[in-house]
């Protein structure tokens, strides 16, 4: 624990060594990558810019430029327009860069102790390199969620809704930052902004596309995500590297591929939705801080379009939960902790032993199992929990800003 608190001082600046290594890292997961050209990924992802330059369906096959096919709305031409336009390796090196600063950021930006920040980036570390070397956007995407949180505690709707709007029209995923509406304290505002973006962002891409194009990409996108979906629940569902979600692990365990996402999701939709009622509860910070944490593992867990890389979202959650909690019950805080790191972190990395991965975890899609128990852990807390009653509230600020 106290290597996570060490600072370093570069150019007279006092830095984290977290922090250092949280890019050294991210640096070494890309060059990696790039070095033995295993970057399918940004390929497919620079497409996508170029494909609506040039007014191509970006929802089609293209095996000549790359494997598999893009999944991203049209939006997410824009975000990777600056990298797209560079040469293919620089361009790929800075997109994963960014990906983990803008990560490292918004972790950085929460109101909460310096110690408790860096806890969380010591956490995610692994996930992030892991989302790196598949050259992945899911790092971003987390950010994202993080800072319309941090945005609407700092009564900065404006803002916290670009972050929405983006998030929702680039990998749907955003959308649940939406629920952060009910902490905002100018509804008004908070509407009317997310309205502004959602144009604002839509109309974007017609500028270096055509109008007609964008809205056609948005119809076919709606048809892509239900065939994906579809796809991960049938077509990769011995394989193991899509749909690794609660769903899915019911579907394995139990080898029941009649087995719909709904029985999972309707409840579970409930159960997420039910504490908002909580009306008083609202003024602690933790209460808040708690649904962040729900947020962030229920758009990874509940989504049969999850894959390893996608759970750095994920596992930024579940290190809100433990920094909330490993105080007041060590023991089985820091036993879930270890359950997180052997069944979701570690098992996509060389750490694991392949039979281990590939004949349990991977098909078993146990890498939610860990996140689901901390899930119903924070679920019954902020259901249940009285957070007034905690000594932290006694220095509630009526502004939300603690």
């Amino acid at each position: 624990m106290k290597l996570i608190f060490k600072e370093v001082s570069v150019f007279n600046k006092k830095i984290p060594v977290i922090v250092i290594t949280w890019f050294t890292l991210a640096f070494i997961a890309v060059l990696a990558e790039v070095l033995r050209h295993s970057i399918n990924n940004y390929y497919i992802f620079k497409q996508v810019f170029w494909h609506v330059v040039d007014q191509k369906n970006i929802y089609l096959l293209y095996p000549v430029e790359y494997k598999d096919a893009n999944h991203y709305g049209p939006l997410f031409s824009l975000v990777i327009a600056p990298f797209a336009v560079l040469p293919t390796w620089l361009g790929c090196i800075l997109w994963c860069l960014v990906n983990a600063a803008v990560l490292l950021l918004a972790i950085r930006k929460l109101n909460i102790s310096k110690q408790k920040q860096l806890i969380i980036i010591a956490i995610t570390l692994i996930e992030m390199m892991t989302a790196i070397h598949n050259v992945q956007f899911n790092p971003m995407i987390g950010a994202w969620i993080v800072l319309a949180y941090i945005f609407v505690e700092d009564e900065k709707d404006f803002w916290a809704t670009l972050f929405i709007a983006a998030g929702f029209l680039t990998k749907i995923y955003g959308i649940g930052a939406i629920l952060f509406f009910v902490f905002s304290k100018h509804k008004i505002r908070f509407v009317l902004s997310f309205i502004f973006w959602m144009i604002v962002l839509i109309v974007l891409p017609m500028l270096y596309s055509s109008p007609q194009f964008i809205i056609t990409s948005y119809g076919q996108w709606f048809e892509n995500l239900v065939h994906k979906n579809e796809e991960n629940i049938i077509g990769d569902q011995f394989a193991g590297h899509q749909d690794i979600s609660v769903m899915g692990m019911i579907r394995r365990i139990t080898q029941n591929l009649s087995f719909y996402n709904s029985y999972v999701l309707i409840p579970a939709t409930l159960l997420i939705a039910a504490p908002l009622l909580r009306f008083k509860q609202y003024v602690n910070k933790n209460f808040r801080l708690s649904y962040l944490a729900i947020v962030l593992i229920s758009v990874v867990i509940f989504s049969s379009s999850a894959e390893s890389s996608t759970y750095v979202i994920a596992v930024c959650g579940i290190s809100l939960w433990y920094i909330m909690n490993y105080q007041n019950n060590s023991k089985w805080v820091n036993a879930l902790l270890i359950l997180v790191f052997l069944l979701t972190i570690l098992s996509a990395t060389d750490l694991c032993p392949a039979y281990i991965k590939d004949h349990f975890i991977r098909a078993y899609s146990l890498k939610a199992l860990p996140c689901f128990i901390i899930w119903t852990w924070l679920i019954v807390n902020v259901s249940l929990k009285d957070f007034i009653g905690t000594a932290s509230s006694k220095i509630i600020k009526p502004s939300y800003n603690e």
